[in-house]
Parts: C-alpha cells; sequence; structure tokens
C-alpha cells in the first residue's frame, strides 16, 4: 500500500480491503455451510464461478461506499493524520462497521437457513412479532456459539485494522508534487469508480443480475446480502392498479361465473350469489354435520406418503386419502402460514407485495363462506398466540361470533416459541368440543404448529418413537434432518389420536375433517415427485389436500387442479348452504366436466413476483408485468419447454387469465367486505 506513498491513500485502501475480507468471509461460510448445489444441474462451474464473481464485485461496491466516510480525515490543509484523535476515530469506525456487517450477515445466513432466501425488506414482519420472532431464534440456532463467532471476528477485525490504521498513521510523511498527487488520486478514483459500477458498461451491476440462470440457489450466492435488503427498502405498496382491474374484468368474471345480471365492469361487481341447494350431500340432514379445518404447518405433498413419499412418513393420512376425496394437485396461491389463513378464510389470494395481508389493518374485516354456516357454532384453535401477524384481527373480525382458542387458553404446558404441541392442541380443541351439546353442530379450525423450525417434539408424545434413518436416505426422501423428518412423522401421529378422541368423544362419524398444508417447508431433492414441481418452483405450493367423512362421503380422487381458495365454496357445496361471496375460489364440485380447470399460483419473491395459472397438465407462468410469459406441458420430456407457438390461442387467454386474477386479489383485498364487496370502482 506504501506504493501509492501516501498515507491517506494507504488508509482508504487498507479499510476498505478489511471490510472487503469481513464480506469474503461470511461469503465463503454461506456457499460452504448454507448454499446446497449438490444435486442442481444448473450449478455447473462456469455457473457457479460467475455468480462468484457477481457477489465479489457487489462486495468490493459495498466496501468502496462504507469508506467514503473516512473522506472527512483526508482533507490535507488540516494534517489530521498527525493528531491522535483522528486515528481513533478511524479505528472505532471501523470496528463499528464491521461489527453491523458481522450482524447483517448473521441475520442474513438464519434467513436464508429458515426460509431459503436472502433476507430483504420483508424481514421487518418478524419485528412485528418480535418475541415470537427472539423465542424462535433461540430455539432453532446456537445464539451462544454465535455471538461467541461475532465476538472473536470483531476482535481480529479491531487487531488488525488498529495495527494497519496505526501503522499507516505513524509512517513519515512525503512531501508529492501536484502532478504527483494528481495521478494518484485519479487512479484511486477511477479504480473505485468502476469497482462501484462494478462492469464496464453505462449501466451498473444491479441485483438481478445474480439471478443469470433463473435459478434462484446460484442467484442467492451471486448477492450482497446488505446491498440487496437495501435495494428492497425502496419498495412501496400501491393498493390496486384500477385500469388493469377493468382491462381483465371480462376474463375473470367469465372464469368465476358470474351470471349476465351479476355482472358489471364499470362498477367492477365480483359479488355472486349461490341459491341453497337441496340436492347437496347434506342438506337433507335434520342435524347436519360438524366441520373440523385442520391446517397442516409446513406440509408439503412431496412429504406424504400418499403422494409418493418413499418413507412411509404419514400412514393416518395416507388411510385418509384412502377412504376420503384425495387431491391430487392442490395448491395453495401463494406460499406462507399468514398468507395460507388469509386466502383459506378470506377466498382471496395473498397478493400483498411486501407485508401479509393479515398485518393490514386497512383490510382486516373480511367476508367469508364461514359465516354461511349459521347453524354452526364457530371455533378457533391454535397453540400459539394469534397476535402472530396480526391474524387474530382477521379471524376475530370476519367470523362472526367466533370462539377464539390461543396460547393463554390452554392448561397443556407450552413446548416452545409456536406455544403447546400439536398433540397438546388437539386435546384441548377435544376437550371444547366433545362439551358441545350434541344437538349442535360446530365448525371449528385446527391451525397446527409444531412442524416448523425448531422441530420440537415435547416430553409427552403418547407412543410416538422417533425414528432416525440414515442420512442419505432422508435426503434421497427430500428430508434435510432427522428432526424435520421426525416432525412430520409425529403431525401424522396427532390426527390419528384426534381421530381417537373423536370417536370417544361422539363426534367422529358426524364430522366432515378438511386437510390442507400451509406450504411446504426446505427440501432437498425430490426423486418421487414429477420434476415439474422442482423445475417450475411449485413444491412450495403443493401440498395435500383431502375431505375426509367416511360415515358420510364415500371415496374420491380428484385429477384437476384445485386451490385453497376453492376449499370453502366446495364445502358449502356439500352443505348446500346459500352464501354471498366476492372471493376468487370456485366450487370444485360445479366445475364442467372435460374442461381443464385452472387455479392461480404465485412464487419468486413478493416485489417481483412470478404468477401463473395451472391445470392438472398445463401451466402458463409470467412475471407479474405480464413479460416472459411460457406455456409449460408438465408431464411432457422437459417440463421447463415453452408451448406457446403450438398453442397460441391457449397462451393468449391464460395470460389474461393469470393478470386478471393477479389484479383481481389486490382490488378485493379492499373491496371483499360487506359494504362494498360489489365494488366502487375507486
Amino acid at each position: 500500500m506504501r506504493l501509492l506513498q501516501s498515507r491517506r491513500l494507504s488508509l482508504l485502501l487498507a479499510v476498505a480491503l478489511l471490510l472487503f475480507a469481513v464480506q469474503l468471509v461470511f461469503r465463503l461460510i454461506f456457499f460452504f455451510g448454507f448454499a446446497d448445489f449438490s444435486d442442481n444441474e444448473a450449478a455447473t462451474f462456469g455457473a457457479l464461478a460467475k455468480a462468484w464473481g457477481i457477489g465479489l464485485r457487489f462486495d468490493a461496491r459495498l466496501s468502496i461506499l462504507l469508506t467514503m466516510p473516512l473522506l472527512l480525515l483526508m482533507v490535507p490543509r488540516f494534517h489530521l493524520l498527525e493528531k491522535a484523535w483522528p486515528q481513533r476515530i478511524a479505528v472505532g469506525y471501523v470496528l463499528l462497521v464491521a461489527l453491523l456487517l458481522t450482524l447483517f450477515n448473521v441475520f442474513d445466513l438464519g434467513h436464508y437457513a429458515y426460509l431459503g432466501i436472502r433476507m430483504d425488506s420483508t424481514v421487518v414482519r418478524f419485528f412485528d412479532d418480535i418475541a415470537i420472532s427472539t423465542s424462535m431464534i433461540w430455539e432453532s440456532y446456537p445464539v451462544v456459539w454465535i455471538t461467541l463467532g461475532v465476538i472473536v471476528l470483531c476482535m481480529l477485525v479491531y487487531r488488525f485494522g488498529k495495527g494497519a490504521i496505526s501503522q499507516i498513521f505513524s509512517a513519515p510523511g512525503e512531501k508529492l508534487g501536484k502532478w504527483a498527487v494528481t495521478w494518484r488520486c485519479f487512479l484511486v478514483f477511477m479504480v473505485a469508480f468502476w469497482t462501484s459500477i462494478g462492469r464496464l458498461s453505462d449501466v451498473p451491476l444491479r441485483w438481478n443480475n445474480a439471478f443469470f440462470t433463473g435459478d434462484p440457489e446460484i442467484g442467492a450466492l451471486g448477492l450482497n446480502s446488505v446491498l440487496y435488503f437495501y435495494e428492497t427498502m425502496d419498495f412501496s405498496e400501491a393498493r390496486y392498479d384500477i385500469a388493469q382491474v377493468q382491462a381483465h374484468y371480462d376474463t375473470v368474471a367469465e372464469y368465476l361465473g358470474l351470471s349476465d345480471s351479476e355482472r358489471n365492469s364499470e362498477r367492477l361487481n365480483f359479488l355472486r350469489r349461490v341459491e341453497a341447494d337441496k340436492q347437496a350431500p347434506f342438506a337433507g340432514m335434520e342435524r347436519p354435520p360438524n366441520i373440523v379445518f385442520i391446517m397442516l404447518e409446513s406440509l408439503g405433498a412431496s412429504r406424504v406418503s400418499a403422494y409418493g413419499n418413499p418413507l412411509k412418513t404419514t400412514p393416518v393420512l395416507d388411510d385418509i386419502a384412502d377412504n376420503g376425496w384425495f387431491f391430487e394437485h392442490f395448491y395453495v396461491p401463494v406460499s406462507g402460514t399468514a398468507k395460507t389463513v388469509w386466502a383459506s378464510i378470506t377466498g382471496l389470494p395473498d397478493t400483498s407485495t411486501v407485508k401479509t395481508a393479515t398485518r393490514n389493518p386497512l383490510i382486516a374485516h373480511q367476508r367469508t363462506i364461514v359465516n354461511a354456516f349459521t347453524d354452526h357454532e364457530k371455533y378457533y384453535f391454535l397453540g400459539g398466540s394469534a397476535g402472530w401477524a396480526n391474524m387474530r384481527a382477521l379471524i376475530k373480525a370476519s367470523i362472526d361470533d367466533l370462539h377464539l382458542y390461543e396460547e393463554g387458553s390452554y392448561t397443556e404446558p407450552r413446548v416452545d416459541v409456536w406455544g403447546i404441541s400439536d398433540l397438546s392442541l388437539f386435546r384441548e380443541a377435544d376437550k371444547v368440543l366433545r362439551d358441545i351439546p350434541k344437538e349442535k353442530p360446530f365448525f371449528a379450525i385446527v391451525q397446527t404448529a409444531a412442524n416448523h423450525r425448531p422441530f420440537t417434539l415435547p416430553d409427552d408424545m403418547g407412543d410416538f418413537e422417533p425414528d432416525r434413518p440414515d442420512d442419505e436416505t432422508l435426503y434421497q426422501a427430500g428430508f434435510k434432518s432427522a428432526e424435520q423428518y421426525n416432525a412430520v412423522r409425529f403431525l401424522d401421529y396427532n390426527v390419528g389420536e384426534f381421530f381417537k378422541m373423536a370417536k370417544e368423544g361422539g363426534y367422529f362419524d358426524n364430522t366432515v375433517f378438511v386437510f390442507y398444508g400451509d406450504h411446504n417447508n426446505r427440501i432437498t431433492i425430490t426423486p418421487h415427485m414429477a420434476d415439474f414441481y422442482e423445475k417450475l418452483d411449485l413444491d412450495g405450493l403443493h401440498v395435500p389436500h383431502m375431505i375426509y367423512a367416511p360415515k358420510l362421503l364415500p371415496p374420491k380422487k380428484v385429477e384437476d387442479a384445485v386451490s385453497l381458495v376453492d376449499v370453502l365454496p366446495t364445502v358449502a357445496g356439500l352443505f348446500g348452504v346459500p352464501y354471498e361471496y366476492a372471493g376468487l375460489g370456485r366450487d370444485y364440485t360445479k366445475h364442467p366436466e372435460g374442461e381443464e380447470r385452472y387455479v392461480f399460483t404465485q412464487t419468486a419473491d413478493k416485489r417481483h413476483p412470478v404468477i401463473g395459472v395451472i391445470s392438472k397438465d398445463w401451466m402458463l407462468r409470467m412475471q407479474s408485468s405480464g413479460d416472459k410469459a411460457k406455456l409449460h406441458k408438465l408431464y411432457s420430456e422437459d417440463s421447463t419447454a415453452d408451448h406457446s407457438a403450438a398453442n397460441p390461442g391457449k397462451a393468449q387467454h391464460l395470460q389474461k387469465l393469470a393478470k386478471g386474477l393477479y389484479e383481481s386479489s389486490h382490488y378485493l383485498h379492499y373491496h371483499n367486505v360487506e359494504e362494498s364487496a360489489a365494488g366502487t370502482g375507486q
């Protein structure tokens, strides 16, 4: 560095290199400890090398930006390098920045381990529930060891940083001529400028360059955690685009089956009235059956034996699939627990671009078909707090006369951040349900949570016995750990125990049980599933769904694509209850036979989502802007190939439908309420 013969420039270069080294440490940790490219066909040596190059350029950019404040110490006429206090400021600044960089990258690694994506501005949702988020971090990660690692790294930064800075400050100054100063400053400026730009182009390196392969894992390697987070912070969510809703209204109205009298493109009416159906399976019963919805936390279809998992993880759910209505191609519209709660109640995909819709206080009161079951007493059970993601506001505001049971309502002990165990949750729910007068039907929703980090198995597990297959066997079946595997098995066991309780309580035979997963969690590989689930980023949306009432409904295998938003309309159709509805779900049993049935999907990040519509055999995917549309034939030899040219009419129609459902969902977040469900056009 003394080659520059300038203490000021040497100081800047030393600090920039030190900060770059800190980021390099975390990039190496991410690559070797968190990224998994072992079975990623896109992860060629060339692709990984390019991602590394992009990532290192981002790191260099941030290093330069963080070094710039030290320019204040560089003013020649003040001779600050001859004084002691500027040295202390420089050392303190470097240590502070290194500490903040370290902490930020630690959180980024934890975020990636948890969700499989680099940390972006949506992480602020965890601060809405800081107590739960903190508890989950403590119970899921080795916080003490991480803290010690942070301390050690900061000590090393302090030692080397102080040594380098002290050496530069103590070196004798050299008198340089104007020309010597000029060319040195110009050289350093140009290197810093082009390093910050990131490439020799008039367009600077941007975060989307990291996704050059389209593969999210390779893209994650090419990102800088701090710069990527900053990029996502400048987004401000718009409510909806009224022009886009109007432009696609006719397409969506046709999809929803609105009658001519119900359609109104000026007022944007989505409200339809479904009349009572006296021919429905349960319509003629003197006392209608009970209804129990069971949300299966983090349970993707690839985890379930009935969908092909080779480890026979779910014998109870397998029996339900064999003897109930089994939905082979069932999807949640958007991945996430709070988003599934929202969609299951409202019938709307949660297309919110930053926070979940449940956290928006302006739209908490939603219209829901649950209220159409006027004869049923309403119950909601969850083991933790309903304040998480502000779900309580949606649940309590939207479901009339609801009895909400949550953390603090139970006598069973709390086992981790998510409250009581699922086994305890079922026991507590059973205590309530069996005490309801037999002549009074009930509608209960049970939201499980234990199949989730930290994958706690409680002390009281009944007669459940954990299993420990070898790592390779687990890996080939999609599991990242034995804890994750046993959490799925324990969830299945708990469902079986709940059935035993229901039979003993006398309400099993007269209850319709409705099961659905809320999303999948991190997987390894899933060779037992069709390849398009991974290649088209659908493994997080494809979840199990069964309707089970062995004394009331004959078994049925449903091959059509069905969405979470269709569940309530379908169940309402079984009971024949009348209702008014402005959501985007449809009773699947009313779909014309032989006609392809499509449902909405949204994947990738919320800021620039990939939207689409999928049927049993086809899928149209595109950017939410409408760009890069591709029509995929799912069970073809190459499911990623674009068949738009061979099917132009289908591709064009499905593009309109996907865009229409996406834009209409935004709009209906604000208009799916009693007083404005018919639309205001505002």
